[in-house]
């Protein structure tokens, strides 16, 4: 009998697909006003500062990538065994609130979408409908996901590439803006830049992402190539934001998303107003998706009710996340009025939550019996401890800034 043929080596792009998913989670409506605005008011001048985030980002959902390859356990169960159930919980009841917080903002960029072309207020109940029957529908949930997460990337990057193209962006002045500059003149705007980029939840969801599309410990080095990607990707479809903003919406004022979609018709046409929106659609729905998806496993795991997508309930809880997000966005959109105390509730436990997970990620991926040879090393422990005390510093700033002022607005 012929001696059986070593298997084909994997190639590279084939382990794409979780560090893609982790960015459409980071552009979603958020980041494509934040962009716009910081664009429109400080033109090319912070490019930098996409860059800087970016690279934070990136040595997160490397930690992540590792972590996920290398251990045997999902988040939940390790932080149980090593610290206690409650660590757990407590990571996993703060993403829960934080993700259904954020999905009514991405179900406001849905329909900001639509409403450009169509009005209809309760399309964001077809699009819930729709992401709920996407979960319990197909059996390989994470293959099903990967495939329309790439649609959607790729459809971004072509909307937001074609908007550019007619903006026609000073390349010159554009270079100047990616060396740092003008530290004093950082605002609350620009925080808010950095919070839309270098989100840490999407970075810790990486884990699983990883581990549901098995990628075994011998392709690690190719596991990390697709951080790197995705990275870039939301590098790229950030800067292109901002560059078309500060081309052609310099000094103008940006309420919305759908602001920024009125300005670009009179210069772009009706063309540039129909790109803009398909990459809105498609930021605002691939992080739909995504970002219920982190409430809802995150949560699972926490309690110990499961972390895999065949598990019943992190189905369940992703559509709880679902749910909660449609529900706030059609009192918004049916009223006008903004939930101001679940805003502020959402940015409180944020405060929370977001220097927890970066240190738990830091903490775990620094123990040799889940990582072995594949521990941190300096630069990236550097770069991570540099991106925990940034952290805490937004943390810092949406307590005393965001949450305190109302909270004592209601104290009286």
């Amino acid at each position: 009998m012929a001696d059986e043929q070593p298997p084909a080596p994997r190639r590279w792009y084939q382990a794409l697909g979780p560090g893609l998913i982790t960015a459409c989670v980071v552009i979603g409506p958020g980041s494509i006003l934040t962009s716009s605005k910081v664009g429109a008011a400080n033109g090319y001048a912070l490019s930098w500062v996409v860059v800087a985030s970016v690279v934070f980002m990136l040595a997160f959902t490397t930690m992540a990538a590792r972590l996920g390859v290398m251990a045997s356990e999902s988040p939940g169960n390790m932080l149980t065994k090593s610290v206690g159930r409650w660590l757990a919980i407590l990571i996993g009841v703060s993403v829960f609130f934080i993700a259904s917080a954020f999905q009514f903002g991405n179900n406001l960029g849905v329909h900001t979408a639509f409403n450009a072309y169509v009005k209809f207020e309760y399309i964001v109940v077809v699009f819930n409908a729709a992401a709920i029957a996407f979960l319990f529908c197909f059996k390989n949930l994470y293959r099903a996901l990967e495939k329309l997460m790439m649609g959607f990337v790729g459809l971004m990057l072509l909307a937001f590439a074609a908007n550019l193209f007619f903006a026609k962006p000073k390349i010159g002045e554009w270079g100047k803006g990616f060396v740092p500059s003008g530290m004093g003149e950082i605002d609350i705007t620009v925080l808010g830049l950095v919070g839309t980029t270098f989100v840490i939840a999407a970075a810790y969801f990486q884990i699983y992402l990883v581990r549901q599309k098995g990628v075994a410990k011998e392709d690690l080095p190719e596991s990390l190539v697709d951080s790197r990607v995705g990275a870039v990707i939301m590098a790229s479809i950030t800067l292109m934001i901002m560059g078309t903003a500060a081309s052609v919406l310099r000094g103008k004022e940006l309420a919305d998303a759908g602001a920024v979609a009125q300005q670009l018709q009179p210069l772009f046409g009706d063309a540039g107003k129909a790109l803009f929106c398909l990459g809105l659609f498609s930021a605002a729905y691939s992080s739909f998706l995504i970002n219920s998806m982190i409430g809802g496993f995150v949560l699972a795991d926490g309690l110990g009710l499961g972390s895999e997508p065949d598990d019943p309930w992190t189905r369940r809880m992703t559509a709880a996340v679902l749910i909660t997000g449609m529900l706030v966005a059609l009192y918004v959109i049916r009223t006008g009025v903004k939930p101001v105390g679940a805003i502020v509730m959402a940015q409180a436990v944020t405060v929370i939550a977001a220097p927890l997970m970066a240190g738990v990620l830091l903490w775990l991926c620094n123990r040799k019996e889940y990582m072995g040879e594949h521990r941190n090393g300096p630069f990236l422990n550097a770069v991570g401890g540099v991106g925990f005390l940034l952290l805490l510093a937004m943390a810092w700033n949406t307590a005393f800034n965001k949450v305190w002022p109302k909270v004592s607005e209601w104290l009286g």
